[in-house]
C-alpha cells in the first residue's frame, strides 16, 4: 500500500520512482541553445559544431541524431504539423531546413536578401514562417511570397524571434520585448528590463506555452533563466544562477540549472 502511494505521489508531482527521469522535467535550454517540443513526448535541440538535431524520447530518454547529411550549421528549430524547421547556414547563405519527422530534406527556404538574422525565425499556426527584415519590419514569407508581418522601430539592433501564444515575441535588446498576435498586432510590450545586468541571448518556449529567456551575468560569471507571461509580459520566476548554460522547467513552472551532458548523450 504504501508502495502505491509513493508512486501516486510520484506520478502526480512529476517526481522520478525508481531511480528514472521524469517525463514532466523538460530541457529549455541546453548549452544556451533553446530546446524546441514535439508534442508532449519529444525535444530536438542543436548541439554547437555538430551537424544535424538531436531528437530525444522524453519517456525513455533515449536520443538520436538526424538530418546529419542535410544540416551544416544549425541553430534553431521548429516542429510544426508533423515537420522539423531548422535554421542553417552554408557558405554564408541562410536558409530554413525544412525535415520530415526522420530528418529526410523536404524543401530548402533560403533567407539571403530576406533576413540579417539568419538563425532568428517563428512559424506560425497557419505555417508561415517570420523573420526579421531590413530596417526593423517583420516579414511574413510563404508559398514563395514574402508580405509585411509587423512594422517595428527600427533600432539598429537585431532581435530575437519565436513563435508563441498563436503569434510571435520579438526581443531586441536593451529596447523591448514583444508579443504579437497571429495578424502582427501587438498583445503586449514591455521595456527591456535587463539592460547592464544579464545579456539575453536566446528565447525558448516549453510545452505549457511558458516564454523563457537564457541571459549571462557577467558581474559572476553565471547564467540565468527568466520566465515571462504570455498574458502580460510580466517577469514572473526567474532561476538560481548557475555556472553553466543548461536549463530545465518542471509542471509547476520551477526553474534550475542542471548537467548538460545528460541532454546531449545519443543513443540509450
Amino acid at each position: 500500500m504504501k508502495q502505491k502511494t509513493r508512486l501516486a505521489l510520484s506520478l502526480l508531482l512529476g517526481i522520478p520512482s525508481c531511480g528514472g527521469r521524469a517525463s514532466s522535467i523538460q530541457p529549455i535550454f541546453v548549452e544556451g541553445h533553446a530546446v524546441t517540443m514535439a508534442g508532449d513526448s519529444l525535444f530536438a535541440v542543436t548541439l554547437s559544431g555538430q551537424p544535424g538535431l538531436l531528437i530525444r524520447n522524453r519517456a525513455t530518454g533515449k536520443g538520436q541524431m538526424i538530418g546529419t547529411a542535410v544540416l551544416h550549421n544549425p541553430a534553431h528549430a521548429q516542429w510544426f504539423d508533423g515537420t522539423w524547421y531548422v535554421s542553417d547556414v552554408e557558405n554564408g547563405r541562410p536558409e530554413i531546413a525544412v525535415l520530415a519527422a526522420d530528418g529526410t530534406l523536404k524543401e530548402r527556404i533560403a533567407l539571403g536578401g530576406v533576413t540579417n538574422t539568419p538563425h532568428q525565425f517563428a512559424v506560425m499556426p497557419g505555417g508561415e514562417i517570420v523573420v526579421e527584415g531590413q530596417g526593423g519590419k517583420l516579414v511574413m514569407l510563404k508559398g514563395g511570397k514574402t508580405s509585411t508581418y509587423a512594422e517595428t522601430e527600427s533600432s539598429g539592433r537585431t532581435g530575437l524571434l519565436v513563435a508563441a501564444g498563436g503569434g510571435v515575441v520579438h526581443g531586441i535588446p536593451d529596447k523591448y520585448v514583444t508579443l504579437y498576435n497571429g495578424f502582427g498586432h501587438i498583445r503586449w510590450r514591455i521595456d527591456w528590463p535587463w539592460a547592464k545586468t544579464a545579456f539575453i541571448s536566446d528565447i525558448a518556449v516549453d510545452y505549457n506555452g511558458r516564454i523563457h529567456l537564457i541571459g549571462g551575468v557577467p558581474r559572476d560569471g553565471t547564467f540565468v533563466v527568466y520566465t515571462l507571461s504570455t498574458a502580460t509580459g510580466e517577469v514572473v520566476r526567474w532561476s538560481i544562477p548557475g555556472p553553466k548554460a543548461t536549463f530545465t522547467v518542471n509542471v509547476p513552472g520551477n526553474l534550475e540549472p542542471t548537467d548538460a551532458a545528460q541532454w546531449t548523450k545519443v543513443g540509450g
